[in-house]
């Protein structure tokens, strides 16, 4: 039990005293940490199956069935996600295993990407630490430093189109292929992607084996763009709106930045579930080994967290005009906000 003491300096609203508050929410109920793996895997599989056979059997309507299966892939990402964190089982050791094995199903090297994840969490927020793991985000300085060619790139870059097409196919389909930004870290980002590469082959060799190759691709391809998308987007959201929080490094503060840097995206409830309450982002950055089905527990406990960097599902939206960091106003502003003070500076 809590405190009144704990109690009391948590509701003051502190970024430092919350992360010691929330400390009591990272125990695991792991017999229900394997429900949550059985009731988004099973129906995965049955998803995807249901879709492979009918397209194998000529009936294009089962492609229906790939838009519950690429919501199903995004919980399962979450659950590798929180394996990473060891935040599933008191074990290490299970939470890796069960990560790798997630990361078969997600196309993502589980020890590759927890090591450029660990990167983010201990940098949110801080510009002097932007690159890893993280959407690259300029400031209003560094744009306006940039040749117009750069210029044209890094607008080209934060096109919805690329952010949320091609970016993730390429993410989860190249990317994660080749130990990318640690080329040159030792053996194990190698050993993950390549045993995780082995590891994916050999189900598709099967499948292909068992249904066609066509088939396959119709059913595989549409799943995976569908999640890879969903899951850019949460991401994107999680840390790219407008009052999010950036900082220098001789200013920055891990609590404040996890605590201000993230936002509460509210989600309607079949979507929470779905992302696995990965919305409740600001408290998951403050304590991240709070296994995800407890997030909500801390918003019941907490009410008054719920109103921190929250965003709803409409108002999510506009977050994708938002490119640039304004140092002066402490804030994401547009391309076209942009180019209106540019216009408004003494010649």
């Amino acid at each position: 039990m809590m405190s009144g003491a704990e109690a009391h300096a948590g509701r003051q609203g502190s970024a430092r005293s919350w992360t010691k508050v929330l400390a009591t929410y990272r125990q695991p109920d792991q017999i229900r940490s394997l429900f949550e793996i059985i009731v988004t895997v099973l129906p995965f599989i049955a998803f995807w199956a249901t879709a492979a056979v009918c397209v194998a059997h000529g009936s294009l309507w089962g492609l229906c069935f790939t838009v519950p299966a690429a919501g199903f892939l995004v919980r399962l990402f979450i659950l590798q996600h929180d394996c990473g964190h060891g935040a599933l089982f008191m074990r290490r050791g299970l939470n890796d295993w069960i990560g790798r094995l997630l990361g078969v199903f997600t196309l993502t090297p589980y020890d590759y990407w927890r090591r450029s994840h660990a990167v983010h969490h201990a940098s949110v927020g801080n510009l002097d630490r932007r690159g890893i793991g993280d959407v690259d985000t300029l400031t209003v300085a560094e744009y306006r430093a940039l040749s117009p060619w750069a210029r044209a790139r890094y607008r080209l870059y934060r096109h919805p189109l690329v952010m949320f097409g091609l970016g993730p196919a390429w993410l989860f389909v190249c990317q994660y292929r080749v130990p990318l930004g640690f080329m040159r870290a030792g053996a194990q980002p190698w050993i993950s992607t390549l045993s995780t590469n082995l590891a994916i082959a050999l189900p598709i060799a099967v499948l292909i084996w068992l249904i066609g190759f066509v088939p396959f691709l119709m059913v595989q391809v549409p799943i995976t763009l569908m999640a890879a998308t969903a899951g850019v987007w949460l991401f994107y959201v999680q840390h790219q709106f407008e009052e999010t929080h950036w900082t220098e490094q001789e200013d920055w503060d891990f609590q404040k930045s996890a605590l201000h840097g993230s936002s509460h995206y509210d989600l309607p409830r079949p979507l929470r579930w779905l992302s696995g309450n990965i919305g409740i982002h600001h408290v998951h950055h403050l304590a991240a080994r709070i296994p995800f089905y407890r997030l909500p527990e801390v918003l019941r406990d907490y009410p008054e967290l719920k109103q921190v960097g929250r965003i709803t599902f409409l108002e999510s939206f506009k977050c994708v005009r938002l490119v640039l960091w304004d140092e002066g106003d402490k804030c994401l502003i547009s391309f076209r906000a942009e180019r209106s003070a540019r216009g408004a500076l003494p010649a």
